[in-house]
């Protein structure tokens, strides 16, 4: 029987959830997942940071709190902890009352939100991301009405660094008004940040050429442990006079990855569109999915609020960047004494929950068919998948793919 559903055609896997799907069917004692952006602990176990786990157990407990819908830009505790998380909470931004958030559906509803209103209400057309960036982000700008999807250099696979002339000569031959999507530390998937330094360029140029920097903060305080650290570009972009967007996800940092927990900040040079910008933004909320859901909203919310919880929360995430530091470190030293051809030294250079190994797509192939070691085709490898016990067991696999032919 025919049906209107005939002319849809089967669409390409996502490839890290079809690792995922295929490492937890795979039954390979040694088997390594290094393909889930999530954090896991020495045991290679999900992690509730204990003040996210009693804070869940005060708010049940909370019989004061109920199900009503909360309003459509969301829970105005966690929004404004958020937007100070990001900005600080001495920023001019926010003391001329210039800057605010709207709670969304994590870091990606952030992304698309902010899309959707340059594309609709600002009429962009035109936006940049990194070589390689996130692979969703191609999909939130393009789906959201934007028309020209361009590219500026970043990967150096030469050097494994930044290509920094050459992100630069693309960011000055950008039409004015582009939108550029800019990584605010963590670099996913390279894990190669630019320097304060390179960031102070990348401004100089984003002033000259009237272009819009649109961040995405997906790992603040969870890169290095320190959240003010990993806003750098964030608040130099603020205080130098730029208007923005940045999306923020509470994913990694607080361990929230089901609870689709983000904010998008928005910060105008004045107030006087700030009430027309914030109808607009409601609007697009109310024509995609209404309103938000409260309860990872309440979790963060009262952590950032509550001085004794926020410290609890710090020491958490210094916990979590220290452990990812030292898998790099333990990686990078087992690669060395091994004499795995090539340099490895960008392994321990990198940032993040992310290291662009530099492996390519048939030696990260061989990784997985022949190792059971689960990673991207790009040589992408999650951090946070590494442990005591099986980060010698990679290292081996790696230097038998580069060393042995198949």
């Amino acid at each position: 029987m025919a049906s209107v559903f005939d002319v849809v055609e089967q669409g390409p896997p996502i490839e890290v959830f079809a690792l995922t799907k295929a490492f937890n069917e795979d039954s390979y004692g040694k088997k390594v997942n290094l393909g889930v952006g999530a954090y896991r602990t020495d045991e290679g176990k999900p992690w509730v940071l204990p003040v996210v786990r009693r804070t869940e157990s005060q708010i049940a407990c909370n019989e004061a709190l109920n199900h009503e819908y909360i309003t459509v830009t969301g829970n105005e505790v966690f929004t404004k902890a958020a937007v100070e998380l990001l900005l600080g909470e001495d920023s001019p931004a926010i003391k001329e009352k210039r800057a605010f958030g709207c709670q969304t559906l994590s870091g990606t509803g952030a992304l698309r939100l902010g899309a959707e209103f340059l594309a609709r209400i600002l009429h962009r057309t035109t936006f940049y991301v990194s070589t390689p960036t996130w692979e969703n982000h191609n999909k939130v700008f393009t789906y959201a009405g934007f028309t020209h999807a361009k590219t500026y250099r970043y990967w150096d696979p030469n050097i494994r660094g930044i290509n920094f002339e050459g992100m630069i000569a693309d960011l000055e031959a950008a039409p004015e008004g582009s939108v550029i999507i800019l990584h605010a530390c963590a670099h996913n998937p390279t894990g190669c940040d630019p320097t304060q330094e390179q960031w102070k360029k990348i401004a100089d140029v984003c002033e000259a050429k009237k272009l819009f920097p649109f961040f995405d903060s997906a790992y603040q305080g969870f890169a290095s442990g320190d959240p003010i650290k990993d806003a750098f570009a964030v608040r130099y972009f603020v205080s130098r006079g730029f208007e923005m967007l940045c999306s923020q996800s509470f994913a990694k940092n607080f361990g929230l990855y089901s609870e689709r927990i983000g904010n998008l900040t928005i910060v105008l040079n004045g107030t006087a569109k700030l009430p027309a910008v914030v109808s607009q933004v409601s609007l697009l909320i109310r024509g995609m999915y209404s309103n938000p859901p409260a309860y990872g909203s309440r979790i963060v919310g009262t952590i950032l609020s509550d001085p004794a919880l926020r410290a609890e929360w710090m020491t958490c995430i210094k916990a979590m960047s220290s452990r990812i530091i030292q898998m790099r470190k333990m990686l990078y030293d087992h690669l060395v004494a091994l004499k795995t051809p090539g340099t490895w030294k960008h392994i321990i250079e990198q940032i993040g929950m992310f290291s662009y190994t530099g492996l390519n797509e048939e030696q990260s192939k061989r990784l997985v068919e022949e190792f059971h070691i689960y990673l991207l085709k790009s040589g992408r490898i999650s951090m946070c998948g590494l442990n005591e016990k099986n980060v010698e067991y990679v290292a081996k696999a790696i230097n038998t793919v580069l060393t042995a032919p198949k």
